[in-house]
């Protein structure tokens, strides 16, 4: 085989390592951005190019990436919460159980971590980025839970007369309650449970 289409099968043969690379670089971000947080660095002080220095990166690197700052912050703060896992689809119950206890565990993370607390509170304080988060993550997380709810009215588990908003805060308001604004006590591993077993004898048809 000549040598010039040897060296062509050659480079077909090898591995792409540009996925893995950008993975590295992207983790490197990430890190930067946490490790500034670490510091007391506010979100008004981090600047693309400070990022940037932090990481080793050029700026390039994170506009390929991100579009700005606010969608880097973003997957920043969705990096340090808990991961929701998939919903058993075992039954309505089973799976507002598994919701209500993934808000529980996000509840706690925040509670928990001085770093994730910080970035939340200086969050709210930035409109573009608090609506960007509420659109990106509270919204699906919302519009999962409503899905959830729907098949419990369709299948007669749950009453149709009650104000579709209404429902979805009797399940997510408890437990928002217990980690979010009550520092003194915490929710243990059953909670999720008993709440929804508490509301759903609630909102069960009558008969």
């Amino acid at each position: 085989m000549p040598l010039r289409e040897q060296q062509e099968a050659e480079r077909h043969k090898s591995p792409r390592r540009g996925r893995p690379r950008s993975q590295a670089a992207e983790r490197s971000i990430v890190d930067a951005v946490v490790r500034l947080l670490e510091e007391g660095v506010p979100i008004s002080e981090l600047s693309i190019e400070r990022i940037a220095r932090t990481a080793g990166v050029g700026k390039a690197t994170i506009y390929r990436r991100w579009e700005g700052k606010e969608a880097l912050f973003l997957d920043v703060v969705r990096s340090m919460e808990p991961v929701d896992p998939p919903l058993p689809g075992t039954s309505v119950r089973d799976d507002l159980i598994a919701l209500v206890e993934m808000l529980r565990q996000r509840g706690l993370a925040k509670r928990s971590s001085a770093l994730l607390h910080n970035a939340f509170a200086q969050m709210q304080s930035y409109p573009k980025l608090w609506e960007l988060y509420r659109r990106t993550a509270v919204v699906p997380r919302r519009e999962q839970m409503d899905a959830v709810l729907r098949r419990g009215v369709e299948s007669g588990e749950i009453r149709s007369d009650i104000d579709f908003d209404l429902l979805g805060d009797l399940f997510v308001g408890p437990m928002l309650v217990r980690t979010v604004l009550r520092s003194d006590g915490t929710p243990g591993e059953g909670s999720a449970e008993q709440i929804v077993d508490a509301v759903l004898r609630g909102v069960r048809p009558p008969g």
